[in-house]
């Protein structure tokens, strides 16, 4: 194959820009299965991390890639895991106590902390139309908060969830420079068990038999969510990145809530009908997510010809 990817032939990029834009979809579909899934937060991520455990060993076995990691390496996936289970957590918390709407326009606000996320990590100054894009987040979230003040709780956990969100996938970018993708997943979900069975546990009612008590749809949900959405999605992301730049995959996720968000309003009319300025403050920060990636493009494109 070769090593430029624009000199693929176009069918296959073409098939594979159509596969990218199919997992975005599923991407934005995750959140609709939270609005479906009638058991609360916790308990939802503890089903989709297990169920995504298995699958993801099983794949691992298939491919018969190696699983053995040090310890040092072990302690920072598992510290990875809780993170992650943390964003999903207070994701699916925002969908609860608010709408899908609100929490993808929260969720968008990701770039902004990845801004000063990424610096702090890999040691780099701060560029100054981050700052800029930073302070148009904000004005986006001060927009919609104005009018959707009833949802606050919503959109303090969905801001709560995209910081989550932006640490984990900068710290996963470090561990990709070390580790194959399945077996960072695969620590990374156990971990994430562990957390959440410590704390069911210690502060909540324990696994009880209520707990396993769930009903055939929410299993059909909490099944085509981890294999589907979890398991699936990320295998395919990885393969899709090796014909599509790294640029145009990051670029496309930026429509997930555009996506979620339009799915949402089709599928749930009554509980997604927001007032204009919602609208305008969505706007404004997915917006501002997307000018932000394009111009990272051609920060990177000049430096790289230079």
């Amino acid at each position: 194959m070769p090593n430029d990817k624009r000199l693929l032939p176009i069918n296959i990029q073409l098939k594979n820009q159509i596969h990218l834009h199919f997992l975005v979809f599923i991407a934005g579909f995750t959140a609709i299965l939270g609005e479906l899934i009638t058991i609360e937060a916790i308990s939802l991520v503890w089903y989709r991390m297990i169920m995504a455990s298995v699958l993801m060993f099983v794949y691992i076995k298939i491919r018969r890639v190696n699983l053995k990691i040090n310890l040092k390496s072990l302690i920072r996936l598992s510290i990875a895991g809780v993170i992650i289970a943390l964003h999903w957590i207070t994701f699916f918390g925002a969908i609860d106590a608010s709408n899908i709407s609100i929490t993808l326009a929260m969720f968008s606000t990701g770039a902004f902390f990845a801004s000063f996320i990424e610096p702090l990590i890999y040691k780099r100054g701060i560029i100054w139309y981050e700052i800029l894009f930073g302070g148009l987040v904000v004005i986006g979230v001060f927009i919609i908060t104005q009018s959707e003040i009833k949802y606050l709780t919503g959109i303090l956990l969905g801001i709560v969830s995209a910081f989550f969100s932006s640490l984990f996938a900068v710290l996963n970018g470090m561990f990709l420079r070390q580790h194959k993708a399945s077996v960072i997943s695969y620590y990374e979900f156990l971990s994430g068990v562990f957390f959440i069975s410590v704390y069911i546990l210690c502060f909540g009612d324990g696994f009880t038999k209520d707990f396993f008590n769930i009903s055939p749809s929410d299993f059909k949900y909490l099944f085509i969510l981890a294999s589907i959405c979890t398991a699936y999605a990320f295998i395919a992301s990885v393969h899709v990145m090796k014909v599509i730049s790294p640029y145009t995959v990051v670029l496309s996720y930026n429509l997930e809530p555009i996506y979620g968000i339009a799915m949402a309003i089709i599928l749930f009319p009554e509980k997604e009908r927001m007032s204009p300025n919602f609208y305008y403050g969505a706007i404004v920060i997915i917006s501002v997510v997307i000018i932000n990636a394009v111009l990272k493009h051609r920060r990177k494109s000049k430096r790289d010809n230079s």
